[in-house]
């Protein structure tokens, strides 16, 4: 969701992860089998000025439960790579493997655009297989202006409470006019934290990507992106298709869509969701919904209703419409997470709005002392307006909203008016959107689920066909994203290509 919660993210469990202490020192890594810093450092920084960059060494240290942590240095501009830098905060977990064994850096990227790599390889447990772990160093990173990676400083949390708890479907010029301003202090926020601010778009994070992988020893890439890391990996495959090496992109989203494509995608997508999850309910004996599945989606939509003009207490605070949007997608992502919808929708139906405030505040990573874990909820849109250059007008809005109202009852008119959040961005956008093909690249895995709310499969399909190497997986499946959440087909499927280089059948399906 562009508007105003991240919803192009991987799994929302994740977020909740612990992250790392970054501590400076150590001694430095052991040479990669694949060849040394130094060695691919020369191949790759065509531009003797970034030489410096890819030939860095990282001085890393012990940051707890088996991993070590450092910091990258990148420029802030390609462009004037003599000029300002920024400091990304890196994370790995090591392979004891040695000689052939030892297959290099598997890095991961969990999506968002604001979600933290680093916290996510620290789940590595989880997110990859043991196969996995015991053949490649998995490392994770967090990308310029994320979480421990000089964040962007938008909003302070007072600033942030206020925009997640705003009507995020007006009703008047009144409502539409404080939608605008509160979009307008967050881009004022995000551009008052100086030069980055300008330069925290997915292409230059992909070069921040190659940086990582030359400085890692690696001579080509070896890469798990989830979700809106599949926009990453797909960028970097575009930059730098001779580096490519295995790539699984898993949650697939299309390049080639504008905003407006990828907020009517997500509408549809977490209806058809919300129709898998209402389907569920219903065959369970606690389920607060009645009726058929039509009925049953129709009484959440009212819900959404009432909450619109009147909020429901939520134990000492007010779960207002914009709130209970977040609880409602936030479980959508995980069937695992169903019955805690059950258990909220069945308090909020009956009064008590303190269940799904507990599922909002989980999406938007908000602490119980009122602060919050990472930046997430507003570094989505400094990246999501930077890039795309498709800002929507109020007017134009309003005008698309019966469109998405058709295709999803439910999410259509919320997301529909998230196309307002970059229309006065004060940062240009780096360009629109554009499709990738990757020519030259090696063989790069698609991933795509068939009821996934977030990333519809059909972004997977339009990703798959447009890279020259593409190859599709499909999840027949409910949640978001498939490699890791219960299907033992995916999972064997990946671990053959990122072992063995070995891809899936054509029209593999599991």
């Amino acid at each position: 969701m562009r508007r105003p919660a991240p919803a192009l993210v991987t799994a929302a469990a994740a977020l909740l992860l612990g992250g790392c202490s970054l501590l400076p020192g150590g001694g430095e890594p052991e040479p990669a089998p694949v060849g040394t810093a130094a060695s691919v450092a020369s191949e790759a920084a065509t531009d003797p000025a970034l030489a410096a960059f890819y030939g860095q060494d990282l001085e890393w240290a012990d940051c707890g439960g088996g991993f070590e942590c450092t910091r990258l240095t990148v420029p802030v501009d390609y462009a004037e790579p003599s000029g300002a830098t920024a400091s990304l905060a890196v994370v790995r977990l090591r392979t004891d493997a040695a000689g052939d064994d030892r297959l290099g850096s598997l890095v991961l990227n969990p999506g968002g655009p604001g979600a933290s790599g680093v916290e996510y390889a620290r789940a590595a447990a989880n997110v990859v297989t043991d196969d996995v772990r015991a053949h490649f160093d998995v490392v994770g990173f967090d990308p310029r202006g994320v979480g421990g990676s000089d964040p962007l400083q938008c909003l302070d949390a007072a600033e942030v409470d206020e925009f997640l708890a705003a009507d995020p479907t007006p009703d008047d010029d009144a409502e539409v006019r404080r939608l605008q301003e509160l979009s307008a202090q967050l881009g004022r926020g995000c551009a008052a934290s100086g030069e980055l601010a300008a330069h925290v778009d997915t292409r230059t994070a992909a070069k921040d990507l190659d940086v990582l992988r030359a400085v890692l020893g690696d001579e080509k890439l070896t890469y798990l992106g989830k979700s809106y890391g599949t926009y990453l990996g797909a960028l970097y495959a575009e930059q730098f298709p001779q580096r490519v090496g295995r790539l699984v992109l898993d949650g697939a989203i299309d390049p080639s869509l504008s905003s407006a494509q990828v907020n009517a995608g997500q509408a549809a997508g977490f209806e058809l969701a919300l129709r898998s999850y209402v389907q569920d309910c219903l065959a369970g004996e606690e389920c607060p919904l009645s009726g058929g599945t039509d009925a049953a989606v129709g009484q959440v939509g009212a819900l959404l209703q009432r909450l619109d003009a009147e909020p429901l207490p939520a134990g000492g605070r007010e779960l207002t419409q914009g709130l209970a949007y977040y609880a409602l997608a936030y479980p959508l992502y995980a069937p695992s997470l169903w019955p805690r919808l059950t258990e909220a929708l069945t308090a909020a139906l009956a009064g008590d709005g303190t269940a799904m405030l507990v599922l909002a505040d989980a999406y938007a990573a908000r602490r119980a002392d009122g602060g919050y874990a990472n930046n997430s909820s507003t570094v989505i849109h400094a990246v999501n307006c930077l890039d795309r250059a498709d800002e929507q007008t109020p007017a134009q809005v309003r005008a698309s909203v019966p469109e998405f109202e058709a295709a999803s009852p439910t999410f259509g008119a919320f997301l529909a008016w998230g196309g307002l959040t970059c229309a006065e961005w004060p940062v240009p956008a780096v360009g629109p959107a554009a499709p990738v093909d990757a020519a030259g690249s090696a063989p790069i895995l698609v991933v795509g689920t068939t009821r996934d709310p977030a990333t519809p499969y059909a972004w997977a399909q339009g990703l798959a066909e447009q890279l020259d190497s593409g190859r599709l997986l499909t999840y027949d499946g409910d949640g978001h994203t498939a490699y890791r959440t219960g299907s033992a087909c995916v999972d064997e499927a990946v671990d053959a290509y990122l072992l063995a280089g070995e891809l899936p059948e054509g029209n593999a399906r599991c």
